[in-house]
Parts: C-alpha cells; structure tokens; sequence
C-alpha cells in the first residue's frame, strides 16, 4: 500500500476504487453499484490512476478481440498494481479478459488472441444446442472460500453472454452455476487478489450488492 493510501486508511476514508475507461463497459451502473457498496469511485483512461488506488475495476461488454485490444494500453499497467497485491475485479467481459485466450476470436476468424493472462486458461462457447446467449438469473454455488463470495451461496445473479471461462487450474474456480452443465460464475488467480464475476454484480440485486461490499471490503483491507 503506498504512503498516501495509508494516510487515507488511517483518516477513514472511503476505499478508492478505479473503474478502467477502455471504451467498452456500463461505467455508470458499475460507478453507482460501487457507490453504493461505499467506494469512492473515479472512472479513468489514465493507468496512472491506479497507483493510488485501493482498488481497480476492468468492466466490459461485447467481443474478447476489441476488448483485448481496447485494453492493450493498460496491460501492464494492470499487471504492474496486480503485482503489488491491489485487487483487480472484472466483470463479464472484464472477467473472460483476465484469462489466457477466447475461442471467441478463433470462431471470428481473427487467429489467436491473448488476453491478459492473470488466470491461465480459455474462454469457450456454450454447447450446440444450448439457447446463446445465456441470458437470465441464475444460482450461484460457492466452490472455495475467497472473501467475494461471502453470503452470496445459493443466492442468485444476472447473466449475459455466450462464452464461458475453463481456467487451466480448477482451484482458479471460487463459484459456479447452471446452464444445462457447470460452468465457473467467478474465478480468480492464485494469488487471490486478481478475480471476476461472469454475471453482472451491478445488475444483480441484492446479491450483485453483497459482492460489490465484499469487493470493497477487499479493497479498505488491501
């Protein structure tokens, strides 16, 4: 934690938290979502806002390729603040972003594209067969423990999407739910400090706010 934040924790401020303008995202919900669960929220396209952040929020909705290179300027950056233990959150697209690579991209023609490849794996495409997207609320199931998930078992949240992640490693998988088979509704690295949501906390009621309070309370700890 640098000085400043320090400084700020020690007076009671609110935690920082840094929602990522790369073009694509509900910045509005996801800020007031946050508001809502106690952050002081700052959106920003400036990487260097991160370094006094608590921590970092990777929004997003649309296609794995124009996410991946929307986000190309703030890789490192973000690899950089996850490296000093700052938590970094994505969400939905955010989230499938974090891992290694996206059929998505294969299935458009547009070769092999890489992610950021916090958590090593791929994101897939629901079965032939299954209705895509999958679009609705579904239950969650906790799988491991991670400070995210408290009081979220068995409660339910709201999906949007048509790929699904597969981390390398199973332990990267903290909850699943059901679409005809078991899917991961969040994952996180193994440090525990990079994670996301598949479904869309800022659209899920009281649960999205549980987890956006969780996300926060990572944050004031950090």
């Amino acid at each position: 934690m640098s000085t400043q934040r320090a400084r700020d924790r020690e007076r009671g401020d609110l935690a920082s938290v840094v929602v990522v303008d790369y073009g694509l995202g509900n910045l509005r919900s996801v800020t007031r979502g946050l508001e809502r669960a106690g952050a002081s929220v700052e959106i920003s396209d400036d990487p260097a806002a991160f370094e006094s952040a608590d921590g970092v929020v990777l929004p997003g909705v649309g296609a794995f390729r124009e996410g991946v290179e929307n986000a190309g300027p703030y890789r490192e950056p973000l690899r950089e603040v996850a490296e000093t233990g700052t938590p970094v959150f994505g969400i939905c697209l955010g989230m499938q972003m974090l891992l290694t690579t996206s059929e998505e991209a294969e299935r458009a023609g547009e070769g092999d594209v890489r992610g950021l490849d916090f958590v090593p794996g791929t994101n897939v495409r629901f079965a032939e067969g299954q209705k895509v997207p999958h679009m609705g609320w579904n239950q969650l199931s906790v799988r491991r423990d991670h400070p995210l998930v408290d009081g979220v078992d068995g409660e339910y949240a709201y999906f949007v999407h048509s790929y699904y992640a597969e981390p390398d490693d199973e332990n990267a998988v903290v909850a699943t739910t059901d679409y005809e088979i078991q899917f991961p509704a969040i994952v996180a690295d193994e440090s525990g400090t990079v994670f996301g949501t598949q479904f869309h906390p800022e659209k899920s009621g009281e649960t999205g706010l549980t987890i956006l309070r969780n996300f926060v309370d990572i944050c004031a700890d950090d």
